[in-house]
């Protein structure tokens, strides 16, 4: 078995930026994406602030060379898989054993919505073309087949931790040698199912998102894609001149307390056991972790749940804690994608993010998220959490190395 499993590169696209470049000159200006629904109609536009890639089907569509009459799901996951090969300079996918292994929990909903809206009005209308790709494996199988990838593809589908849970997969693939690349993260577009789901369970703010703030009320929705390039040890060592890994994943757990459908369990039992399985594989301790991109929805339940956790696991020294999601948005399935992306990047770049719209320190916690972004950092060890439904709970840690 391969002993180590590293990220060769990497592509996001979300609501602040249409790639890495744009997303750290967001960070760095402290420009969160919330903003009223432009692109997803529905009658709560006014109500709920979301945070949606600036681009309409059409300009993704014209992007990636794709129709836009395929789901946006599919249409943000070919920018973000495409930007994230580039960005390794391997060449021609088609001269490597490679795996796609892509999340998402709405699948090409977007679509189906548009049907039935046409549907239930005249059943002579709509289109079976707008409906052939709901299920979430279509999405993978567009965006692989767009891309050339034949030898692996699978689609996770966990709840909020399924980007993560992808990279877990895609890691054991390569450990296993049963493929030498994985393009591994998550994709979400925002539909009115999604929108009218969070609002049942009154979970959604209607100001800007404050993510372990005192006086939070809520998540914001958002949508994009984020993804990663998985290398074998011995592809790392044959990256093209100039090119190195950014970092490596040395550890990753998944812990599910199955306390609730929709709430995680008050004293974080499945944070705790996600995070301590993930430093457990990484052989490092609680101390030797440089900065956690906290999962912090901005939910009272969820917030709670993951601060208890880490106040447990890193008493009485706390590494500096941020939640990327004041900026992006909760975007689901993605959402674990582009934060691997995020954490990656800061490994490789020494980057700080910062917890945008932040004032006041929860009650219940000891600590505070950092406010500032701030680079220079030398960042051994950074965690990534995702935190879904079902208590499905995991957690990344990505190392730097002699190579990054």
């Amino acid at each position: 078995m391969h002993r180590d499993v590293w990220i060769a590169g990497g592509g996001v696209i979300c609501g602040i930026g249409n790639n890495l470049s744009e997303c750290m000159n967001a960070f760095k200006h402290m420009e969160p994406g919330m903003a009223h629904m432009e692109y997803l109609h529905s009658v709560h536009r006014h109500t709920f602030p979301v945070v949606e890639v600036k681009a309409s089907n059409e300009t993704l569509a014209g992007w990636t060379k794709m129709p836009d009459k395929i789901s946006r799901t599919a249409l943000l996951s070919r920018v973000a898989a495409e930007e994230a090969w580039r960005s390794t300079g391997l060449g021609d996918i088609r001269q490597y054993r490679v795996g796609f292994v892509s999340a998402n929990t709405v699948g090409g909903m977007d679509k189906t919505e548009e049907f039935f809206a046409e549907y239930l009005q005249d059943n002579s209308k709509g289109h079976l073309s707008q409906v052939i790709h709901h299920e979430c494996g279509a999405i993978t199988e567009l965006v692989a087949d767009a891309m050339g990838i034949r030898h692996h593809i699978s689609t996770i589908s966990t709840a909020c931790s399924s980007g993560a849970n992808a990279l877990m997969y895609g890691a054991r693939l390569i450990k296993n040698n049963m493929v030498d690349v994985v393009i591994a993260g998550g994709t979400d577009a925002l539909t009115r199912f999604t929108l009218n789901g969070f609002n049942t369970l009154m979970i959604l703010d209607q100001a800007a998102c404050r993510p372990f703030d005192d006086t939070r009320t809520g998540l914001n929705l958002g949508e994009g894609a984020g993804y990663v390039v998985l290398v074998s040890d011995a592809l790392a060592a044959e990256m093209p001149v100039g090119k190195v890994p950014w970092c490596r994943l040395s550890g990753y757990a998944n812990a599910n307390d199955a306390y609730h459908q929709t709430a995680s369990s008050p004293d974080g039992i499945g944070n705790f056991l996600a995070m301590q399985g993930a430093m457990e594989m990484s052989g490092i301790k609680p101390e030797d972790i440089s900065y956690i991109n906290l999962h912090g929805t901005g939910t009272q339940n969820n917030d709670v749940a993951e601060g208890s956790a880490i106040a447990r696991l890193f008493e009485p020294h706390y590494p500096p804690v941020s939640s990327t999601k004041s900026f992006t948005g909760h975007t689901l399935g993605a959402s674990g994608g582009i934060e691997a992306v995020f954490s990656a990047w800061a490994v490789k770049e020494g980057i700080i993010y910062p917890n945008a719209n932040f004032s006041k320190q929860m009650k219940e916690l000891p600590f505070a998220p950092v406010t500032q972004f701030s680079t220079g950092h030398q960042l051994q060890h950074v965690m990534s959490n995702s935190f879904g439904f079902g208590g499905n709970c995991s957690s990344l840690v990505f190392s730097k190395s002699a190579q990054s």
